[in-house]
């Protein structure tokens, strides 16, 4: 009785062709693969005969934790390989790794994370003998280099040897390697005389080989496999298969386990290295000419030559996936890089890549997605989903318009909500409510690509087996995900309330009202105010409009808010636009809210006038609260848009003063931020075209009387502030402009320059100050 241990990398070539070689030759009784010990009786399922890649999805909830897994196999999968091949030669083949529900996969999304990345201390060592820049380059140099290598079984267990070393394992790593020696001992107790093939991660092999060779054992008959662990009483799991892609495999788009570069891989596993070098250049340089990017005939034979000359270099018999890769970036990338070149590490793409670049990992990459066989076993809730969208007519094939008053409408809308909110692809809402300060009525979704739906749907089944309580789970997970952040407790309160998850909602507000008492930063804080406030105001489609819950909630955040606005000291340069939306959200609640808040409105007014005369404040705070006290001074039946100017004109005093007040360059456009912000009816109410006229003409004053310096200084706060108005109200603010400077010419086409103003004003004075240092130098020309 022999046991082979073949210890592999997961995704490679070359260590599939060497299984494949392993059962042929060994002809073996048994062939034992890591992998869910928990499918061995769906074994028929996982072979139906899917087109590849595919993986297995693993669910688990109890009510302490949560977890989702993947086994992804692709056709050069070492292990799936062991599979098929063993099963053809009639082995019996069996998976041996503890369940992905089980803790020693805590916090591990990929049951084939590469363990040798865990263990990088020995990789670093190893690259620094080869002199490579990663592990991939250092795995292609020793080992896809020379699939063919009679000594390839040799290489590898030298490899992870190195890797393992003397290290100890990590617990849930020795848990693990535990389990899979019962099931090699049984294996080999069971075999007689036939032999045994084990194949696993290369770094499990030594520890396996120790385990099992230092407990002898004997017998023959059939296998006393170990017993399968089954999670806890109450606690809610399951495995399903689900197609996978090219893209998920790819440790370019940060894939944590196996190799990079799959389609390249997928060419090497078919046709050997030499066509997959010559695919690699082709594809290359067709993705890039489609793009507009030059390729020429002498280039690829540039590129093909350094190719040839790099493989001899590095001791390669043919040019591998390095060898073209680095080729083909000298010949086609004349212009220097901000970045290294992504393959001298791992992991995903960054900022800045040459897009020459981006298309050869791109074409490396492959967009091959998995299929899965028509008889394969969906989850529950692919078949209530599949019955919902039937029944309500969302086949996806057009754009769909929803009345949210009527119940048809109200029903569908849910249903798509659901479906967004556990991440399925197939609609996007592209008009209706966007939080709950929109009383809107009717919502539109227009058909998207459902590229990944059915595994999207597959993997949502995790949270339950029908539509509604699925979503209700979903929500429930980003409600514990936000802990006491108050503006994602809004807007999982938000979703709460499209997707008509009622039992939810109550319990929400009430931990959303917890968070709003404690919360420190007013940006959040006026995020889950408005919509608090707007759900109180409008949702009457919702059915949550008036709600108690919701009221205490509102009257909580604009108590907090005002303890925060009066004790905010110097805040930093710059508008704070986060929070000035904040305020807007205490005015609206104070002027259509205030029998439901605990704060007096001429005691909030009296904070803010407060404020606005307090040096030390923020210029934005201080501007808004300078807004806040003229928009509350007024009754509430007026609100923020009523008359801005007194008979005798002193309101249009008192603001023109005010912006006289703050006149600094540093400051001025900060305050005038603040006062737009919440009070913008309030400057434009009561002129002729609703221009702000008056404040136009001080602010002109203003600006033509700074310097040049002065100006640059203020020009981009002052840009901010008049951000807060719509573009029509802009217009008619730049054609009042261009009235009082006695000029002609289009409002709209000053607004739409060509170049950025803050630049033109940037060289301007960049070309007054080599116009003065000429002169003082004698050298200006001359007058």
């Amino acid at each position: 009785m022999t046991v082979t241990y073949l210890g592999v990398r997961h995704h490679s070539p070359a260590c599939a062709r060497l299984v494949a070689r392993a059962v042929e030759r060994l002809r073996p009784a048994y062939v034992l693969v890591e992998g869910p010990s928990d499918l061995n009786g769906r074994l028929d399922e996982l072979l139906l005969g899917h087109d590849l890649p595919v993986a297995v999805f693993s669910h688990y909830r109890d009510d302490e934790r949560s977890a989702t897994s993947w086994t992804p196999l692709c056709a050069y999968s070492p292990e799936w390989i062991a599979l098929t091949a063993g099963r053809a030669a009639g082995a019996e083949v069996r998976l041996v790794d503890l369940p992905a529900w089980h803790p020693a996969f805590a916090g591990r999304a990929n049951r084939y994370a590469d363990a040798e990345a865990r263990y990088a201390e020995a990789t670093a060592r190893l690259r620094r003998r080869f002199a490579v820049d990663s592990a991939d380059a250092l795995w292609d140099r020793m080992i896809e280099a020379d699939p063919g290598a009679p000594d390839l079984a040799e290489r590898l267990e030298t490899y992870f040897d190195a890797v393992r070393g003397d290290t100890a394992a990590d617990p849930s790593d020795q848990a693990r390697e535990a389990y899979m020696a019962d099931w090699i001992r049984a294996a080999r107790a069971a075999a007689g005389d036939r032999p045994v093939l084990v194949v696993t991660g290369g770094f499990h092999r030594p520890a396996l080989r120790r385990l099992v060779e230092d407990d002898p054992g004997g017998g023959t008959g059939r296998p006393a496999w170990p017993a399968v662990p089954a999670p806890p009483e109450g606690a809610l799991s399951g495995s399903f298969l689900v197609p996978y892609s090219f893209r998920q495999l790819d440790a370019f788009a940060g894939y944590e386990s196996g190799m990079p570069s799959p389609a390249y891989h997928q060419w090497l596993w078919e046709d050997g290295p030499e066509a997959a070098g010559r695919r690699l250049v082709r594809t290359v340089a067709a993705r890039l000419r489609d793009r507009g990017h030059p390729v020429s005939t002498a280039s690829l034979v540039a590129a093909r030559a350094s190719a040839t000359a790099l493989a001899a270099l590095r001791g390669h018999p043919v040019p591998g996936r390095l060898d073209l890769l680095d080729a083909l970036a000298g010949a086609l990338v004349t212009e220097a890089l901000d970045e290294p070149l992504p393959w001298t590490r791992r992991g995903p793409l960054r900022p800045g890549t040459h897009p020459a670049v981006v298309e050869m990992v791109a074409a490396c990459g492959g967009d091959r997605t998995g299929r899965l066989h028509p008889d394969t076993p969906a989850p529950p809730l692919v078949h209530d989903v599949t019955a919902r969208l039937a029944a309500l007519g969302l086949d996806g094939t057009g754009p769909v318009t929803l009345r949210l008053t009527t119940p048809s409408g109200l029903e569908r809308s849910r249903v798509l909500h659901r479906l967004r909110v556990l991440g399925v692809p197939g609609y996007e809402r592209v008009a209706g409510p966007a939080d709950g300060t929109d009383p809107v009525a009717e919502e539109r979704w227009e058909p998207r690509p459902a590229a990944g739906r059915d595994a999207a749907l597959v993997e949502a089944g995790a949270y339950g087996a029908r539509l509604d309580d699925a979503a209700v789970v979903a929500l429930g997970d980003r409600a514990r995900a936000a802990a006491d952040d108050c503006a994602a407790l809004a807007r999982v309160l938000f979703d709460t309330v499209v997707c008509g998850a009622t039992d939810l909602a109550g319990p929400l507000v009430t931990r959303l009202r917890e968070g709003l008492a404690s919360a420190t930063a007013p940006g959040p804080l006026g995020a889950a105010l408005a919509t608090a406030l707007g759900l109180w105001r409008h949702d009457r489609v919702y059915g949550v409009a008036r709600d108690p819950l919701l009221a205490a909630a509102v009257d909580t955040a604009v108590t907090r808010m005002l303890w925060l606005v009066e004790g905010a000291g110097a805040g930093p340069a710059g508008p704070d636009r986060a929070g000035l939306r904040a305020l807007v959200a205490v005015r609206d609640a104070l002027l259509h809210a205030g029998p439901l808040l605990s704060v007096p409105r001429d005691a909030a007014e009296a904070v803010f006038r407060r404020v606005a005369a307090d040096p030390a404040a923020p210029p934005g705070l201080r501007g808004a609260a300078f807004g806040l006290t003229r928009v509350l001074a007024r009754g509430p039946e007026t609100g923020a848009a009523g008359p801005a100017t007194a008979a005798d004109g002193t309101a249009d005093a008192g603001i023109a003063g005010a912006v006289r007040a703050v006149a600094a360059p540093a400051v001025l456009g900060d305050w005038l931020a603040g006062l737009f912000a919440v009070a913008r009816e309030e400057v434009t109410a009561g002129t002729p075209d609703g221009d702000a006229g008056p404040l136009v003409g001080v602010l002109d004053d203003l600006v033509a009387a700074m310097t040049e310096t002065d100006f640059l200084v203020a020009l981009p706060a002052l840009r901010e502030a008049f951000a807060w108005f719509p573009p029509l109200e802009r217009e008619r603010i730049a054609a009042r402009l261009i009235e009082r400077r006695g000029l002609r010419g289009s409002a709209r086409a000053l607004l739409r320059t060509t170049a950025d103003p803050l630049e033109l004003a940037r060289a301007r004075a960049l070309e007054d100050h080599v116009s003065r240092t000429l002169d003082g130098l004698g050298l200006g020309a001359a007058r």
